[in-house]
């Protein structure tokens, strides 16, 4: 399968089965594929705590609750608890100068020495600034949207939910008090098709992305979107005719009450 149709196929996938275990393996993975996206800096703060239901300790699984969508938790053989860890910034010198070494870094004979009088120094001034939100959660969001494509691509469902009980679970996790819980991430086998409803909706291009000024939309070709149509990126708009029969197949299937927000 090519990158656009996986872009394309991927899906938020909430309903996945909950007696068949996931691969270490797997698992390993899509940890390996967060490991080496890009991060500013190569600071690399993201990080997580994989919780098998199979194997963690009571009082972790019963911390790692959602308001949202909770049934989707208590579904999930495995739950990634990803973090950043804010004490990475302090070693932003050192990856600076990791950076040089490979060759990724600088140009000429003397960028060691604007290295360590120029550079750094800058990035010193900014240290506590790069702690805060901001910077480091958009690149950990890179890390853990690879961590996603390598689960589909293995056959693996995910979603990503938030959670107001993130000093709970960094309690019950053991986690430094510096460090900031950013999301939990289901993982499983889907229960739903692989087209899981169709699409989803999303907003406008035209009104999302704009050129050279905001209210100036970016041209949107239409033999752009016909070639991204034909290579399974842009697919059929959820819901598909089956859906809601799928829907009540799964509540029943999965002993899933209510409906399915909560």
């Amino acid at each position: 399968m090519e990158l656009r149709e996986v872009i394309g196929r991927r899906r938020s996938i909430r309903f996945l089965l909950p007696h068949k275990p996931v691969e270490p393996a797997k698992i390993q993975r899509m940890l390996e594929a967060a490991r080496i996206a890009s991060h500013w800096g190569n600071v690399q703060s993201l990080r997580a705590v994989v919780v098998r239901k199979d194997s963690a300790p009571p009082e972790v699984i019963e911390a790692i609750t959602a308001p949202i969508a909770g049934f989707q938790i208590r579904l999930a053989p495995v739950v990634i608890v990803w973090y950043l860890d804010t004490s990475a910034v302090d070693a932003q010198s050192q990856r600076l100068r990791e950076l040089l070494a490979a060759g990724a870094l600088g140009l000429g004979a003397g960028k060691q020495e604007a290295l360590e009088t120029k550079l750094i120094p800058i990035f010193d001034q900014l240290r506590d600034g790069l702690k805060q939100p901001g910077l480091s959660e958009i690149d950990c969001g890179q890390g853990i949207a690879q961590a996603t494509l390598m689960a589909f691509e293995q056959g693996l469902g995910t979603c990503c939910l938030g959670t107001p009980n993130t000093d709970k679970i960094r309690e019950r996790l053991g986690l430094p008090a510096h460090c900031r819980v950013l999301l939990l991430q289901t993982v499983g086998y889907p229960a739903e098709s692989p087209e899981a409803g169709g699409q989803r909706p999303r907003q406008p291009f035209e009104e999302l992305f704009h050129l050279n000024g905001f209210g100036k939309p970016f041209p949107r070709d239409p033999e752009v979107v016909a070639g991204l149509e034909r290579d399974g990126l842009l697919q059929d708009p959820a819901p598909l005719p089956w859906r809601e029969a799928e829907l009540e197949y799964l509540k029943h299937a999965l002993g899933i009450k209510g409906h399915g927000l909560l």
